[in-house]
C-alpha cells in the first residue's frame, strides 16, 4: 500500500511520465463473460477509428438541458455512428425513434444507451436524497431506487445519472440537496442501496437500469460552499472522511461512474489519471466506463490546462471513456492519435468499455427492451407507487421542535394555512425532480384538508413572497421556477396574513426555500428564510397563536429565531408527489415523525462547516465563557443549532447506559454493545438508536466521534427492548498517515443515544 500511495502521489503531482494502466486481469471469466468478450472483440474488429471514437460521444437530445450547451448534428451523427449514447431523451416514443436510427441506418447496427437525471423518482417523484437519507430507512431508499429503476426503464431509459454520493459539510452548497449528508458511513450505506435498487442482480432485465455514480471525486468539498469550485484536502482526510461512499458504490457493482467538476490535488478530476485509474480502477478494481460531468472536458480549458486538442489528450489518458454533450474527442481524438499524443489502445479500451454495457444492458439482444408503450401506461405512477411515495415521504420528515405537544394537530377548529409555500405544487417535488410533473403533487393546502376532512376549517394567506429580490426570482422563472409573485406592499400581504390568524386556533406556517434556490448552481451564501418570510413569522408570533412551522428546504438553514419562538418545526425537505399528504398525515397524528438529519443545522453561517465528526484541537472550548484562549467564536457557541443525528417524536425514548461484553479485546474478537430502549412518551413510534465510538490515542488525531452502527426500531407506547450492537476490529479501522488501513491498539469509547449530541458512554480497549 505504501509503495502504491507514493506512486499515486507522484501521479497526482505528474513527477512520473503517465502510462497506460493495463487492466487487472479478474478471476476466470465465466461463460457469459467469455461471451461478451467474443462478441464485443468480434465487432470491434469490423469498426473505424471513427465509429469507435463515436461510442465516446454522449449527446444532449430532449426535453431538459442541464448544461450550456445543445449537442448539434445529432440525427446526422447517429446515422454515420457517431453516437454512443443519449441524454434527456426518454418516453417510448421518443426512444425508440432514435433507437431506430442507430439500429437501422448506421453501418454496424449498435444500439444506444438512453441516459437521464432520475434523481429521487422517475414519474413518481420521492423525497429529495438529502430528505431520503433523513429516514435512516436503508429498505425504503433502496424500494425508492426500485421504484425509479421500475418507471426509467418502462419510459425509454437505462442508465440514471444516481446515486450522488459526495459527502457534503457545507449546507452553502446547492447539491448538499442531492446527496446523503455529512457522514462516510451513513453515506456508503446509502450508496450500496441505491445501487442495489436501481441495478437489481441483472442488468439485463427489462425493468432494471444502470446507476451512474457521482461525483468522482470530492465535488461535496468545494471551497465556500460554490459550486464548480476547487477542492484541496489531505490524502488521509480523503480516504477516511470523503473516498469511503463511492468505494462502496463500486464494491456494490455500479455500472459507471461520473468524474466531477472540481479539481483533486490540483488536476481536475476529469484528466486525473490517478483519480480515474491508479484510485478507481487498479485500487478499487472497477470494471464499468467513466463518464465526464456535461462538458467537464472542454471546461479543462477554463482550469488551464491546455487548448481543446490537450485537453482532450488528458482526459482519456486519464481514463474517461465517455464525453458529455462537450464533443471534444469526436473533434480531436484521431488528431491526438495521429500526433502520438493518445494511443490506439487508450480508443480501444474506452470503446470496448462502452460496447460491454451496451452488452450486459442487453441491447444488442433487444434494443427496443426499454421501449415498450404498454409496459409504461402500466407502470408509470401506478397507485402502488404513488402510495409507497406518500409513505417513504412520512419516514424522512423530522421533528426539529414540539414544545408543549403542538403536534399533532386536532381534527377540529380552524387552522390558519400562511405562507408562501403553503399551496404551491411545483416546490412539492424538489430540484432535480426530472420526468415528474409537478401538476400532479399534492399541495400542504390540499393534503391538510384531504387528511382533515370537512371538521377542520382552512383559512390561507400567502403572506409573503417566496422571495422579494427580483434578480433572484427572475433567474429563479428563468429555469422552471413558475413562481407567482404578488405585488402588493410586503406589509399588506403581512397585514392579511396577522388577520386571518388572530381568528384561528393555531397557525400553521409553510416556509423555506423555492425548489430552484437549491440542487445545482443554486448556492447561497445566505442560508436563513429568504424574502419577507421572516418577519411574517415574526408578526404571526405576535398574535399568541399557537405557531407551527412546516419547513421546506434542501439544505440545513440557520434559525436561529425560529427555534426560540416556533412552537413546533417540522422539516419536510421537499416530499415528492405526495408531500402535501405525507406532510398532513404527520401534522394530524397519522404518522409519529421518525426521520433524524444527516447534517448538521449550524446556529449561523459563520460557524460553517459544521460537522459532528470533527476533530480536537489542542485547544477545545468546554464552555466556560470567560475562557478567552481556546477554539471558540467571541460571539456565537460552537454548538450546532441541532446536531448530526438529531430528531424528535411525538412520543420519548430513554436509553440506558450501555454494557460492553467485555472491557477488553482482542483484533480476532467482536465486542457487544447492549443498551435498553424505552418509549416512555404516549404514542407508539420509532427511534433510531444511533452508535459512535471515538479513537483516544491514535498515531494521527481521531474524530471526536464516529458513526458506526444504528438500528431503527418501533415501539409501542410503555414498550421497551434491548438492543445490541457488534463492533470488530474492523469498525476500528482507519487510514494511517501512510494510508494503510489499520486498527491500532489502546482506549476506545462507544456512545449511545438518540442523536450525536445526547449520548451516554462506556470504554474499552483494544490489544495489540
Amino acid at each position: 500500500m505504501k509503495r502504491i500511495f507514493r506512486t499515486a502521489l507522484l501521479l497526482s503531482l505528474g513527477l512520473v511520465s503517465p502510462q497506460v494502466q493495463a487492466q487487472k486481469p479478474g478471476a476466470s471469466a465465466t461463460a457469459s463473460d467469455q461471451k461478451m468478450n467474443q462478441f464485443v472483440a468480434d465487432l470491434m474488429k469490423k469498426m473505424t477509428l471513427e465509429e469507435k471514437i463515436g461510442q465516446l460521444n454522449l449527446v444532449s437530445v430532449g426535453f431538459d438541458v442541464t448544461g450550456p450547451v445543445v449537442s448539434k448534428d445529432v440525427d446526422a451523427n447517429i446515422r454515420k455512428g457517431l453516437v454512443g449514447a443519449v441524454l434527456n431523451t426518454y418516453t417510448p416514443v421518443a426512444a425508440r425513434k432514435l433507437q431506430q436510427m442507430a439500429v437501422k441506418e448506421s453501418r454496424l447496427h449498435i444500439p444506444l444507451i438512453f441516459g437521464y437525471d432520475v434523481i429521487h423518482g422517475h414519474r413518481t417523484i420521492f423525497p429529495i436524497p438529502l430528505g431520503l437519507s433523513a429516514s435512516w430507512d436503508l429498505q425504503a431508499i433502496e424500494r425508492s431506487a426500485r421504484i425509479a429503476a421500475e418507471e426509467a426503464s418502462a419510459d425509454g431509459l437505462n442508465w440514471v445519472y444516481s446515486p450522488m454520493v459526495d459527502i457534503a459539510r457545507d449546507p452553502r452548497w446547492g447539491r448538499i440537496a442531492e446527496g446523503g449528508g455529512e457522514d462516510p458511513y451513513l453515506g456508503s450505506l446509502i450508496a450500496r442501496a441505491m445501487v442495489h435498487g436501481y441495478q437489481g442482480d441483472d442488468l439485463s432485465k427489462n425493468n432494471t437500469v444502470m446507476a451512474c455514480l457521482k461525483h468522482f471525486a470530492l465535488y461535496g468539498a468545494a471551497e465556500a460552499g460554490r459550486d464548480y469550485n476547487t477542492t484541496d484536502m489531505s490524502l488521509q482526510r480523503m480516504y477516511n472522511e470523503y473516498l469511503p461512499p463511492y468505494k462502496a458504490a463500486i464494491d456494490a457493482g455500479v455500472g459507471s461512474v461520473m468524474s466531477s467538476f472540481n479539481d483533486v490535488n490540483g488536476i481536475p478530476a476529469t484528466g486525473n489519471k490517478w483519480l480515474l485509474n491508479t484510485l478507481l480502477r487498479d485500487e478499487w478494481g472497477f470494471k464499468g466506463f467513466v463518464a465526464t460531468d456535461y462538458t467537464a472536458i472542454n471546461e479543462m480549458m477554463a482550469h488551464g490546462m491546455g487548448d481543446e486538442k490537450q485537453v482532450s489528450a488528458l482526459a482519456l489518458n486519464a481514463g474517461v471513456d465517455q464525453d458529455m454533450v462537450g464533443e471534444v474527442f469526436l473533434k480531436n481524438l484521431a488528431q491526438n492519435l495521429k500526433e502520438g499524443t493518445v494511443k490506439q489502445e487508450q480508443i480501444d479500451v474506452a470503446c470496448q468499455r462502452i460496447l460491454e454495457a451496451k452488452y450486459k444492458l442487453g441491447l444488442f439482444q433487444d434494443p427496443y427492451r426499454y421501449a415498450n408503450d404498454k409496459r409504461a401506461a402500466k407502470t408509470l405512477m401506478s397507485k402502488e407507487f404513488v402510495e409507497a411515495s406518500r409513505d417513504i415521504a412520512r419516514k424522512c420528515m423530522v421533528l426539529l421542535k414540539n414544545d408543549k405537544n403542538a403536534l399533532p394537530l386536532k381534527k377540529s377548529g380552524t387552522i390558519a394555512l400562511i405562507g408562501p409555500l403553503a399551496n404551491r405544487q411545483r416546490d412539492m417535488i424538489g430540484n432535480w425532480s426530472g420526468a415528474g410533473d409537478w401538476k400532479q403533487a399534492v399541495s400542504v393546502e390540499q393534503g391538510i384538508k384531504n387528511v382533515a376532512g370537512n371538521a377542520v376549517k382552512v383559512v390561507y394567506a400567502q403572506g409573503a413572497n417566496i422571495a422579494d429580490d427580483q434578480q433572484m426570482i427572475d433567474r429563479l422563472n428563468a429555469h422552471g421556477g413558475e413562481l407567482n409573485i404578488d405585488k402588493r406592499a410586503p406589509e399588506a400581504m403581512i397585514q392579511e396574513a396577522v388577520q386571518l390568524a388572530q381568528g384561528a386556533d393555531v397557525v400553521v406556517a409553510v416556509v423555506g426555500e423555492s425548489q430552484g434556490m437549491t440542487g445545482e448552481a443554486a448556492s447561497r451564501a445566505d442560508i436563513g428564510l429568504p424574502g419577507q418570510q421572516l418577519e411574517l413569522l415574526k408578526a404571526l408570533k405576535k398574535t399568541g397563536k399557537p405557531l407551527v412551522i412546516v419547513l421546506m428546504s434542501g439544505r440545513p438553514l440557520t434559525l436561529p429565531w425560529e427555534d426560540k419562538n416556533a412552537d413546533a418545526i417540522l422539516e419536510t425537505w421537499f416530499a415528492g408527489t405526495q408531500a402535501g399528504n405525507a406532510i398532513a398525515d404527520v401534522l394530524f397524528g397519522s404518522y409519529n415523525p421518525s426521520g433524524k438529519i444527516t447534517a448538521t443545522f449550524p446556529q449561523t453561517v459563520g460557524q460553517i462547516p459544521l460537522y459532528y465528526n470533527h476533530k480536537n484541537t489542542g485547544r477545545p472550548f468546554a464552555g466556560m465563557a470567560l475562557d478567552k484562549y481556546k477554539s471558540r467564536y467571541l460571539d456565537v457557541t460552537n454548538d450546532p443549532l441541532y446536531p448530526f443525528g438529531y430528531g424528535l417524536s411525538y412520543t420519548t425514548f430513554t436509553y440506558s447506559k450501555p454494557e460492553l461484553s467485555k472491557a477488553t479485546i482482542k483484533p480476532s474478537e467482536a465486542l457487544e454493545v447492549k443498551v435498553n430502549l424505552k418509549n416512555t412518551g404516549n404514542y407508539d413510534g420509532e427511534e433510531v438508536a444511533q452508535l459512535y465510538i471515538r479513537d483516544m490515542v491514535g498515531s494521527s488525531s481521531r474524530p471526536v466521534k464516529e458513526l458506526k452502527g444504528f438500528q431503527k426500531v418501533f415501539l409501542k407506547k410503555g414498550e421497551s427492548k434491548t438492543l445490541t450492537f457488534r463492533l470488530t476490529a474492523e469498525d476500528l479501522k482507519f487510514y494511517n498517515n501512510d494510508l494503510k488501513f489499520v486498527a491500532e491498539p489502546g482506549d476506545f469509547q462507544v456512545f449511545v443515544g438518540g442523536n450525536s449530541r445526547d449520548v451516554q458512554e462506556a470504554s474499552f480497549k483494544l490489544e495489540q
